[in-house]
């Protein structure tokens, strides 16, 4: 019998035990995007959220995840964001847009900003059981999109003077999206809970439809065949106080690292040290796209967190493949 409640430490080590249960159950299901292996009805837990980041060579994906995440903290859906980060998102575009992007739904929903709704709600009542946040609607069922929400709702509940989170996914691909949803959803659980002010619980993650499509099947044996990874490799906590003036400040130098010409060079001392590591690691994503390896481990060495080193050292082996760069 599949387990239905998996509960780990990291995302690594729940990612290695869910991918295990549906090589071991998974049922065979032929859904529109190809044949997958299927677990119905499954909990995930994490235990410590800041653990979002996988250590693995084939799913450490901080740079696809940082541009999803900053995708969403834009509330927009324009395609051209998204698809320099993550490429298949342009087969998902109606037009220049993903209608199921999260962004505009979770900000900007018919005028409606959910998620300071739920930050004001939580404020006045920590008890309150009414901080939900929903991204898939009743007329997605009839929408002929290419693209609607996997995600139903988010929910904020603080227990404990500590701020958990329970996503509600219709459906979800283990190893391509689950990564991703997980990174982002628990960046905004912490961005939450600084805005508020109040510490960082547990992440659960209900799923309806948890699955792997056969064409992924190879690389998430090749996931399992790297071993377990160190369960203490953390990001560091998010600075306290409002977070929101970063991340405001953090979204429009993202802009300019995306959308300005080569070469570009920035300054990090605007940030607290927390939010400049992440515009460093937008930068060098950037860099890399450019071929400028020694401008990346310029970067990459005023990394204040070493968490994040690994994933610089990755890019670097990727562009010596090209021959643009000697790592030696």
């Amino acid at each position: 019998m599949p387990t239905p409640y998996i509960c780990g430490e990291t995302l690594d080590d729940v990612l290695r035990e869910v991918i295990e249960e549906v090589f071991k159950h998974g049922v065979p299901i032929t859904p529109t995007k190809g044949r997958a292996l299927e677990l119905s009805g499954v909990l995930l837990e994490i235990v410590n959220p800041r653990a979002r980041l996988s250590r693995t060579e084939t799913r450490g994906k901080v740079f696809s995840a940082l541009g999803e995440l900053t995708w969403y903290l834009a509330g927009t859906n324009k395609v051209s964001f998204v698809s320099y980060y993550i490429k298949p998102y342009m087969q998902m575009a109606d037009g220049d847009e993903i209608y199921g992007g999260y962004g505009p739904r979770l900000f900007n929903w018919d005028g409606i900003n959910q998620i300071d709704n739920i930050i004001h709600r939580l404020r006045q009542n920590p008890h309150s059981r009414k901080a939900v946040a929903q991204l898939f609607d009743r007329t997605d069922m009839e929408s002929h999109k290419n693209d609607i929400p996997c995600t139903c709702t988010l929910q904020f509940l603080i227990r404990d003077r500590k701020l958990h989170l329970i996503t509600n996914m219709r459906s979800n691909d283990v190893h391509v999206g689950l990564p991703h949803d997980v990174f982002c959803f628990t960046m905004l659980q912490e961005i939450v809970a600084r805005s508020i002010g109040v510490e960082l619980g547990t992440y659960k993650h209900v799923v309806g439809s948890l699955h792997l499509y056969d064409r992924n099947s190879r690389a998430a044996k090749r996931f399992l065949d790297e071993g377990w990874q160190a369960t203490n490799a953390l990001m560091p906590s998010m600075p306290e106080g409002d977070p929101w003036v970063h991340i405001r400040t953090l979204l429009e130098l993202e802009s300019e690292i995306r959308e300005a010409p080569a070469p570009i060079d920035l300054r990090y001392d605007n940030l607290p040290p927390y939010w400049a590591d992440i515009l460093r690691l937008l930068h060098m994503y950037r860099l890399r796209r450019d071929g400028d390896g020694q401008r990346i481990t310029e970067v990459r060495d005023s990394l204040s967190s070493t968490l994040y080193r690994p994933f610089a050292d990755r890019l670097l082996r990727q562009l010596a493949t090209t021959g643009k760069f000697n790592l030696l």
